[in-house]
């Protein structure tokens, strides 16, 4: 079911209501044919994703100051709001799998649920869903080493080549298998939060390393730095200092 917005509510009803759900706002006339040719298609596409999506409707001879604000030139135009933003957007009347794309990309996937949930059960079922998918081999093989099942943690991320957090991980259950104490130290730190202990530790082993032990220390630093992410001031220095010992 679709609400009718207006310009005296449409900051509430589209703007700030895309902050909890995606809004999806239909911008049409009553003179318009494939207006409502396209109005029945995005109510059914809205009804089958009832809770997760709103549908909103807005005449925009009756509103023309919002019209002119979204640069509306041509009907229906339909422009959906995440977050106070619009997001995606089409104009003109659409065939029914390509309005299904359309809210299809605005809502979570079961795939997306489970990995947000993070269970172990959940995530096995994604990779049946989805057997490429990056991040739920990561939750799940991050699950697992925890555990102590190093191996089928390995298999799992062997599934994800040039995913910075896979090769990281992978990196780092084989170096545990050398039990080193230091390494063992550094593993300790990073993982109680002390990112800098830790970095310092992989970095300094980085020295008199033979080539493979070289490449999984790199693999596994630039694992935590992806972890950080770019513009963490640790991760700025760390990638200096990386590239200094490697190059």
């Amino acid at each position: 079911m679709a609400i009718d917005v207006t310009e005296q509510d449409f900051e509430a009803q589209v703007v700030e209501r895309s902050r909890e759900l995606p809004v999806v706002v239909d911008f049409w006339a009553a003179w318009c044919g494939p207006c409502r040719a396209l109005g029945p298609v995005l109510e059914k596409a809205a009804a089958a994703r009832e809770g997760q999506v709103v549908l909103a409707k807005l005449d925009t001879d009756a509103n023309p100051a919002l019209s002119q604000s979204f640069g509306i030139q041509g009907i229906p135009a339909v422009k959906a709001f995440r977050d106070g933003e619009v997001v995606d957007e089409f104009v003109g009347n659409q065939p029914p799998a390509a309005v299904e794309r359309f809210f299809d990309a605005l809502v979570p996937s079961e795939a997306d649920a489970l990995v947000a949930a993070g269970d172990e059960a959940g995530l096995r079922r994604v990779l049946e869903l989805e057997p490429a998918r990056a991040d739920a081999a990561v939750a799940l093989a991050r699950i697992l080493h925890a555990r102590g099942e190093g191996g089928e943690a390995l298999a799992l991320l062997e599934g994800a080549p040039g995913n910075f957090a896979a090769e990281g991980l992978a990196a780092r259950i084989r170096l545990e298998q050398e039990d080193d104490p230091a390494l063992g130290t550094a593993f300790a730190a990073l993982d109680a939060g002390e990112h800098e202990r830790g970095l310092d530790a992989l970095l300094g082993a980085l020295e008199g390393s033979p080539d493979g032990r070289r490449e999984d220390l790199r693999r596994a630093v630039v694992g935590v730095l992806d972890e950080l992410g770019v513009d963490h001031p640790l991760a700025r220095e760390s990638r200096r200092r990386l590239a200094a010992a490697l190059y």
